[in-house]
């Protein structure tokens, strides 16, 4: 295998099919742009069990994604894309960033879905960018941000439902997008879904199961992220 990229919490191969790509899930964690690190067991393993499941389970709800299939515990083979250097945030709760920028208190649901858009690039801090800004840096055209909107909503929908089932609440999410590379025509969701990219509220007891417990010094998060293994797979039963 060929390495083509590596990445905060993932390594990207090449395989003999031109069209595909092996996607590794690191153990390795990061937050606040690569200011904090860490490094845990069993969180490659984690995430890619979770993402598997949610992105079958949206495959059956019409969402096309690059997941072709999983191939061991850490790698799964993906569709070939050139992705899209917009990142998509949608909001149900205000929590995180969102709070920093407007001082609004953690945990507000509401009234509808925020939709944010993210300008992909780490050495910038991925800041913030509206339409007009992806249209005159030529990131993607007002019909393509059109079509990353209704995809994202339709996602978050699928997801809050899902969710909830497995007592969980989405607060916020993040995804990628990429362009097949067999069709570039086609735009299908990328990258993962997993307690990395969302943030996860227990519905009962408010406890945080997503990567903010690594954020915060909160403690236990594989098991964090081992817990919303089991209710994903428990509810795909």
């Amino acid at each position: 295998m060929t390495p083509l990229y590596e990445g905060k919490a993932k390594r990207m191969w090449a395989t003999e099919n031109p069209d595909t790509l092996r996607m590794e899930f690191k153990n390795d964690a990061t937050a606040f742009n690569g200011e904090k690190k860490a490094s845990f067991e069993n969180k490659g393993r984690l995430n890619n069990a979770i993402s598997t499941l949610i992105y079958g389970m949206l495959e059956k709800e019409g969402v096309p994604t690059h997941f072709v299939r999983q191939i061991d515990e850490t790698n799964v083979e993906v569709k070939k894309v050139d992705i899209l250097m917009v990142e998509v945030i949608v909001r149900n709760y205000s929590a995180g960033s969102f709070c920093k920028r407007t001082g609004m208190e953690e945990g507000r649901k509401f009234s509808q879905p925020i939709v944010e858009f993210s300008y992909k690039s780490d050495e910038l801090g991925d800041p913030l960018i509206n339409d007009d800004y992806i249209r005159e840096m030529g990131l993607a055209s007002p019909e393509d941000m059109a079509h990353l909107r209704k995809s994202a909503l339709k996602v978050n929908a699928i997801l809050t439902d899902f969710f909830a089932r497995c007592g969980l609440k989405l607060i916020d999410f993040k995804l990628e997008f990429g362009r097949l590379a067999s069709n570039p025509e086609v735009i299908v969701l990328a990258d993962e879904i997993s307690p990395d990219g969302c943030r996860l509220w227990d519905l009962k007891t408010g406890e945080k199961m997503d990567k903010d417990r690594f954020r915060r010094d909160l403690g236990n998060v594989m098991e964090a992220y081992e817990e919303v293994l089991g209710r994903v797979k428990e509810n795909l039963a």
